[in-house]
């Protein structure tokens, strides 16, 4: 879509980090922004912010684990403003530990977020744009989606979930001759809350002493703090929607272990050490 005047934008997690900034960034180019988020009060905020600034938009709170409330979202966004163009599965969490001592109420909370928020996401508003005949999906992975590095198993396995479902996106609507663009965000280390996801910890799944949970968390918070601002990584998802561009990766540091990753796979060896920072 090379032309976003007017269109509108549906982006969830967008009270704060990337969908906050892509949304800062869809307002700036004239769009119309549905934001959607499961924390109520910052949603607020930034629907007043983007509102004082000129824009057009609308908050919905919303728990994309939940598809009827995916469902919801979809409904206001065409009450309010008629159509919708630009979707971006956005919003994630992330937990750390060994991959043995994770619980299975949070392997539940984080696969409900990271990959059933995609997957409604994609049930939801694929037919619609296709109906339209026009259109963009965006679903925000993370550079984990293609390399793994330790103690971040569940993040790990819904992000590289997220990277293959695009792509399977992707080559549907290309196999069915239908002219929805399809992206995948794939960024590094980017300055989010990603590292104080427990704030949304739901009540059916109690915190638990994981051994060495604390430590990642206060490693992946040094790395968040010394990442990309967002707004890096909304002026490259506002240029892969407008260019139609697949994969949208932030961090040129990273193809290193990106190659190493796929020599692995290709010369038989095991796994090498992930270096992500």
């Amino acid at each position: 879509m090379e032309d976003l005047q007017g269109k509108v934008a549906v982006i969830t997690g967008g009270a704060s980090g990337i969908g906050r900034a892509v949304a800062d960034r869809a307002a700036i180019e004239g769009m119309k922004i549905v934001l959607a988020d499961i924390e109520q009060g910052p949603l607020k905020v930034a629907v007043d912010d983007l509102t004082s600034n000129g824009a057009e938009a609308i908050g919905v709170v919303t728990d994309v684990s939940e598809a009827a409330s995916v469902q919801a979202l979809r409904d206001r966004a065409l009450d309010r403003f008629g159509a919708v163009h630009l979707v971006h599965n956005n919003a994630g969490i992330g937990l750390g530990g060994p991959i043995w001592e994770v619980s299975e109420a949070d392997w539940r909370w984080i696969l409900g977020v990271n990959l059933w928020g995609v997957v409604h996401g994609v049930a939801t508003f694929t037919p619609l744009l296709i109906e339209q005949g026009e259109g963009h999906i965006v679903n925000t992975a993370s550079i984990a989606g293609l390399i793994a590095a330790p103690f971040l198993g569940p993040y790990n396995a819904t992000k590289q979930a997220v990277v293959a479902i695009s792509e399977t996106l992707f080559k549907d609507l290309q196999a069915v001759g239908a002219p929805i663009g399809v992206s995948v965000l794939c960024p590094g280390f980017v300055q989010t809350r990603i590292a104080e996801s427990e704030r949304n910890r739901p009540q059916w799944a109690p915190d638990r002493n994981v051994q060495g949970a604390a430590e990642v968390r206060g490693v992946v918070q040094g790395l968040v703090d010394s990442g990309i601002a967002p707004t890096i990584v909304a002026d490259r998802v506002i240029d892969a929607v407008r260019t139609n561009t697949f994969y949208i990766l932030t961090h040129p540091e990273l193809d290193g272990a990106l190659t190493t990753r796929f020599d692995d796979i290709l010369l038989g060896r095991a796994p090498s050490p992930t270096m992500i920072a």
